[in-house]
């Protein structure tokens, strides 16, 4: 992350009547990205913002996953203590059964399958889960299956080829 201290400077260009973009590596910026923070500085200095289309990886996993498009929340980066991400996991479960709503996490590449064990191991067995990975490259893959599912793929040795890899995952309780 950028510190704030030096958020002013990046925009001093645009205040002197150039334009910029604000661009990121992966995604969309401002968006499960830290661009959020500089975004917010230009509107308080009366500088305007436009947003162009792009693709986001969080909506083509909605788009992709067949889970509820109607209603879902982007739930960033669960705890990375196992104990706090499954009491985290069971939280949003259960507001995902009540509300019908799919969640949506990210996390860190190369604890991928960690996230994916947690998942189905803190989700009811029927509890819909989808992993998108690699989202608009030529290596993208998702797929959606029932937490039970995923659990006896993963005991059986056949985890996704998702390591170090960019993937949203999703579920959705039945």
């Amino acid at each position: 992350n950028t510190p704030p201290q030096a958020l002013a400077a990046l925009l001093a260009p645009l205040l002197e009547g150039r334009d910029a973009g604000l661009v990121s590596e992966a995604g969309v910026p401002a968006v499960a990205d830290p661009g959020a923070d500089l975004v917010r500085l230009a509107h308080q200095r009366g500088v305007p913002v436009r947003p162009l289309v792009g693709p986001s990886s969080l909506l083509l996993a909605v788009m992709a996953s067949g889970l509820n498009g109607q209603s879902f929340a982007f739930n960033g980066y669960l705890p990375t203590d196992a104990g706090q991400r499954a009491k985290r996991i069971q939280q949003l479960e259960q507001r995902s059964r009540s509300e019908k709503q799919t969640q949506l996490l990210i996390e860190t590449p190369y604890r991928n399958g960690a996230m994916l064990e947690a998942l189905v191991t803190s989700c009811q067995p029927g509890t819909l889960v989808c992993v998108a990975t690699d989202l608009s490259l030529a290596t993208e893959t998702v797929r959606t299956q029932t937490a039970a599912q995923w659990k006896a793929q993963l005991g059986a040795g056949k985890a996704p080829d998702f390591h170090k890899k960019p993937t949203v995952f999703l579920f959705l309780a039945q």
